[in-house]
């Protein structure tokens, strides 16, 4: 099975059903379909190949979709640009790619300009929305005009390339997973077997559709739901979109969550509507997962899974999230068992299975992971061995086979030799009633090599010292795990998916020093 064909097959079965909204806009399956088939053949009229890599810098829109599914439809790959990286990062991603066009929303015009005199191996630039007139500009009525709704006659196989997705986890390093038709498949049918999506069903996106909520797309779309497009995440507009548009499913990342939970009177907002509130991308806070039950339910789901091997790995589902015993306060830690279609193992430094209960990196096994690195043979063979994806994640699997994830291996740290990891320290921080938000990073020390450093968001209206938030720390933790030092601060440094991004906090520490881990 390859991607091109869900598409198909999704806007065959629901011709009339409502597929895509956005701002009072409304498309059908079946004019969803001949829209992406008109951008596809348009694109093909104006040059380009099956296979050959097309960038896109694109805010969420009603086309959102139709872009997606043209550039798979025709054969292209995909290369989704993170709206949020800078200018050089955007040159890297299209340069190392080879790129041969770029399409992009009026919004980022000025970047594209400044990226086109860098860039004279891109032919094609293609501005899908706005009225902006230039010489080397595409626009989308010229794009498509004369262009049939006809599929494009392009045939596209399974082991065809369908994307390649920039991550940069919290390294900082760009890399570049790469996907095929097939294994984009997969993520899809992956996603279909592990959550209850049904015909009707209304999926809201805030978040950006170049990342895991754009995962979500072509499984709602082949069961005949409808994908709600917000331009963005604004907790008070989006309270309101829930209440009055009514939709089944939520995806957010935990700090989109807390943000919700902060949203003056939210519990003025019906949820009623809502079945499933998907979250995932990073370790959530125990305390804010307890309010969201209090007042929204049993709804959560949790999935964990990264680029390399997208989107759900294992699953702690809405009934795991119920009791108030210790096994299930415990449980809300994990982030679940298993799916059917991943395996997953903890090894230790050596590459051996490590006992249970004991912390070591986790690697997976999925038909849903990427084929490698682009042209980076020697990160592809590090991370993919006998099948297996070394994630470069630290965790452990507990008795009963829930997986604890406990920080990336990138961002523990080692203070006296021993072991401290950032999300122990952080679930302890947002326990205490002052604090919003909480990240924690090691930070030079020269008695202990580094040091606990904590950086704060205050709840509005609060107010708390550091010896205090140090002191409340020391009493829930082994004394050489809570922090040394707390900044506060207005707010925390996050990716395009909401992750807060620790080596933004840490680095201006270890400027001129050389680090010893």
């Amino acid at each position: 099975m390859y991607a091109a064909e869900l598409i198909k097959r999704g806007g065959k079965s629901f011709p009339n059903h409502k597929a895509v909204t956005y701002q009072g806009e409304t498309l059908t399956f079946d004019q969803v379909l001949r829209n992406s088939n008109r951008l596809a053949n348009g694109l093909l009229r104006l040059g380009l190949k099956k296979g050959d890599r097309v960038a896109f810098l694109l805010a969420n829109s009603v086309q959102s979709v139709e872009i997606d599914f043209a550039l798979l439809l025709a054969g292209f790959v995909r290369v989704p640009l993170n709206t949020r990286l800078s200018e050089d990062e955007h040159f890297h991603m299209i340069n190392e790619t080879e790129a041969k066009a770029i399409l992009f929303t009026e919004e980022f015009l000025e970047r594209v300009t400044a990226l086109k005199l860098r860039l004279p191996g891109v032919d094609l630039f293609c501005q899908t929305n706005g009225s902006v007139r230039l010489s080397w500009v595409t626009g989308s009525a010229d794009l498509v005009q004369g262009s049939t709704e006809d599929e494009p006659p392009i045939i596209v196989g399974e082991q065809d390339l369908a994307t390649i997705q920039y991550t940069s986890g919290t390294t900082g390093k760009l890399k570049a997973a790469v996907h095929t038709q097939e294994t984009w498949s997969a993520i899809c049918n992956n996603i279909l077997s592990s959550l209850d999506i049904m015909e009707g069903d209304i999926m809201l996106h805030a978040a950006p559709m170049t990342h895991a909520s754009g995962t979500l797309v072509l499984p709602h779309w082949v069961r005949g739901a409808t994908n709600a497009v917000l331009p963005g995440f604004n907790p008070q507009e989006y309270a309101e979109c829930i209440h009055h548009q009514k939709p089944t499913t939520l995806n957010l990342v935990p700090t989109m969550i807390v943000m919700l939970l902060n949203t003056p009177n939210i519990e003025q907002y019906s949820f009623e509507s809502v079945r499933n509130i998907i979250y995932g991308a990073s370790p959530m806070p125990r305390e804010a997962l307890r309010r969201g039950l209090a007042l929204w339910g049993p709804k959560f789901i949790q999935y964990y899974g990264q680029t390399e091997a997208p989107l759900i790995l294992t699953l702690l589902g809405k009934k795991e999230h119920l009791g108030d015993d210790a096994q299930t306060e415990q449980r809300l830690l994990s982030c679940g068992r298993p799916v059917a279609s991943a395996l997953v193992k903890i090894v230790g430094e050596d590459g051996e299975p490590v006992a249970t209960g004991m912390t070591g990196e986790i690697a997976v096994k999925t038909d849903q992971a990427m084929v490698g690195y682009w042209k980076a043979p020697e990160l592809t063979a590090d991370t993919i061995r006998d099948g297996w994806v070394y994630t470069r994640d630290m965790g452990y699997l507990d008795e009963d086979g829930y997986l604890f994830l406990v920080d990336r291996k990138s961002d523990m740290i080692i203070t006296g030799g021993f072991n401290v990891y950032p999300r122990e320290v952080e679930e302890v921080l947002y326990q205490h009633p002052a604090v919003m938000e909480a990240a924690v990073v090691g930070v030079p020390d020269e008695k202990w090599v580094e040091s606990v450093k904590a950086f704060v968001v205050l709840r509005p209206g609060s107010t708390v010292s550091e010896d205090e938030i140090i002191a409340f720390c020391k009493e829930r933790l082994a004394s050489y795990k809570k922090p040394s030092s707390v900044e506060f601060v207005e707010s925390l440094p996050k990716s395009a998916v909401g992750k807060v991004v620790r080596r933004l906090l840490r680095d201006p520490y270890w400027e001129g020093k050389q680090r010893k881990i």
